[in-house]
């Protein structure tokens, strides 16, 4: 599938195509957005006196804080939408692991965008018309998979939705249509191999499918070589990372020539990485949060959002021939996530790097205590069957301590005791 030009054009073009655009959008959202036009004369920002891209950061900042507040203070839309509430046709909500939900729709104008973004995700993982795509979600009101499913079908691919079934059932579809392409989660892409494995499918191994690629979103795992080679093993298919939120839409994607890094889809956003401390720009190559605003998505818009996300930006061009920037190592975590244990710091994603290098781990759940003023951390793993479970959690102590400097214990429990997750996984439970 031929590359857009907007996806491979000079870097100065790329820019001005942005200014041009957030130029308009700024005009558009001022007159119409009473959220909006509060911050930016808050700000003391005229959209009409900026020049832009260089005095993007005049801008005020958006937090998902303000935009829950928005919602509390005006429910239950909040000020943010730039159309009558009539106008809107699909209503979403972010999935309130962290809080309180923040409900977000769409017109049929921002939502075709939404589409269109995920068509630079297909044309990436070579996904065409003659692909048959099974989406293994629940299609409840979060975003998750709702564009992808409705951007598959516009592509004219075969759109298999495979929601409100069990594991088995959803093993069973497989077996019965033949997808090319499933989408789902890191989480549940390996509890389908293991509920494959329980099967004792000996005769037809998940590896053996038709399922050339698994499109994996909505939680990190794609993008932590140990959890991409376990899915990519289990299932003899290649594992393609994508990325977005529910208030901003469908962010960047990883393309089929280069594994482990995440275009920004900086034909519809402006990407920034600053330091979440001091909030100016880092160089690439170095980490820091990455800033989105959304150009397309105009009855639901995004300005220099606050994605809490920890990225490393490279701009230089990619073998594929796109000239997007790339988030190297995709997400690398999240800036709410880190906890500090004894004076180190540490995320969720370092340790399921270690713990998905063994093979006779099925299932684990970490959890942070706190004693007084003293925290902890422990992990629980659930083994595979025939595995040496005594050894395994010593070796995976060891691993663990050597990664991240830091001793935590590891208790083996009886088969079925964690929970199993379809949609974002909670593996890390800090205690109140």
């Amino acid at each position: 599938m031929p590359i857009p030009f907007e996806e491979r054009a000079a870097r100065d073009e790329i820019g001005d195509r942005q200014a041009q655009r957030l130029e308009t959008l700024l005009a558009r959202v001022y007159h119409r957005s009473p959220f909006y036009r509060r911050k930016l004369d808050a700000a003391g920002v005229s959209p009409r006196l900026l020049r832009l891209p260089d005095e993007l950061s005049a801008l005020p900042l958006t937090t998902k804080d303000e935009l829950v507040a928005d919602q509390e203070a005006s429910p239950p839309w909040g000020t943010v939408l730039t159309e009558p509430i009539e106008r809107y046709t699909r209503y979403n909500q972010t999935s309130s692991t962290t809080g309180r939900p923040l409900r977000w729709p769409d017109t049929n104008e921002s939502w075709q965008w939404m589409l269109d973004c995920w068509k630079a995700v297909y044309r990436a993982a070579h996904v065409e018309a003659a692909d048959r795509i099974l989406f293994a979600f629940s299609f409840g009101p979060f975003l998750g998979f709702w564009t992808a499913f409705d951007a598959a079908w516009q592509i004219g691919a075969h759109a298999i939705p495979a929601g409100g079934m069990s594991s088995q059932q959803r093993l069973a579809l497989i077996d019965a249509t033949s997808p090319t392409v499933v989408c789902c989660t890191p989480t549940y892409a390996l509890r389908l191999a293991e509920v494959a494995f329980e099967l004792n499918r000996r005769d037809a191994p998940l590896s053996r499918s038709s399922v050339r690629a698994v499109i994996v979103a909505g939680e990190p795992g794609g993008n932590i070589p140990s959890t991409r080679q376990r899915i990519e093993n289990a299932w003899g298919a290649r594992v393609i990372d994508q990325h977005g939120l529910t208030e901003v839409g469908p962010v960047s994607f990883e393309c089929w020539e280069s594994p482990g890094s995440l275009h920004v889809n900086e034909a519809e956003f402006i990407c920034e990485v600053l330091d979440p401390v001091s909030l100016v720009p880092v160089q690439d190559g170095q980490p820091g949060e990455l800033i989105l605003t959304n150009l397309g998505r105009t009855a639901s818009p995004a300005i220099r959002y606050r994605t809490g996300d920890v990225v490393v930006r490279n701009g230089a061009p990619c073998v594929c021939g796109r000239t997007l920037a790339r988030l190297e190592g995709g997400i690398k975590a999240r800036t709410d996530d880190m906890v500090n244990i004894r004076g180190v710091n540490v995320y969720p994603t370092a340790i399921e790097a270690v713990v998905r290098r063994f093979a006779e781990v099925a299932e684990f759940r970490s959890t942070v205590s706190q004693a007084n003023a003293m925290r902890s951390l422990s992990i629980e793993v659930e083994m595979v069957a025939g595995a040496d479970s005594a050894a395994t959690a010593k070796r995976l102590g060891q691993q663990l301590r050597e990664a991240l400097g830091l001793t935590m214990p590891v208790h083996v429990v009886p088969d079925g005791t964690l929970p199993r997750f379809e949609m974002k996984a909670r593996r890390f439970v800090v205690e109140k």
